[in-house]
């Protein structure tokens, strides 16, 4: 069935792309915090460890939000793990066994670049004349910069 929102075809299919875009950085975000939660060692475990928790919890209910506003636009939202790696502007740790600080500096550069993509992709929703889609990435990108904060925050 036709989606009829009031943004054309094309918007629809851009907007969509760059939703499944972030959906896939999103999901391999939620995976590298997961890991890092596991596998995390030394004197700051415990805090680390839930602090990873936290972290990947909220990537989670992300990840749900960003594939349902991509269905809202009537396109399919990405749901593999091939699909994910491919799309993901960000990749796996190029290294197993991370130290502590490393995870963390990790994590941070993951959300930064994220944040950069989320805000370049603001204008292409205005264009689009998406401002729906607009207004969820201003909120999705100031969420990442809070967690990016946090990361600092643990490194400084």
């Amino acid at each position: 069935m036709k989606t009829n929102i009031g943004i054309g075809e094309k918007g629809q299919k851009e907007v969509a792309g760059i939703l499944n875009r972030i959906l896939s950085t999103e999901y391999v975000l939620y995976t590298k915090t997961r890991n890092f939660h596991w596998n995390v060692v030394g004197p700051r475990f415990n805090d680390l460890h839930k602090f990873f928790e936290a972290q990947y919890e909220e990537l989670d209910d992300i990840i749900d939000e960003v594939a349902e506003r991509a269905r809202a636009l009537g396109e399919r939202s990405f749901g593999s793990l091939a699909e994910f790696l491919e799309a993901s502007i960000i990749k796996e740790p190029a290294k197993k066994g991370l130290k502590d600080q490393e995870m963390l500096q990790e994590l941070l550069s993951d959300h930064e670049t994220l944040i950069g993509d989320l805000r370049a992709q603001l204008k292409v929703c205005e264009l689009s004349g998406d401002m729906g889609t607009n207004d969820f990435l201003t909120g999705l990108m100031e969420q990442h910069e809070k967690m990016a904060w946090m990361l600092r925050s643990f490194l400084a």
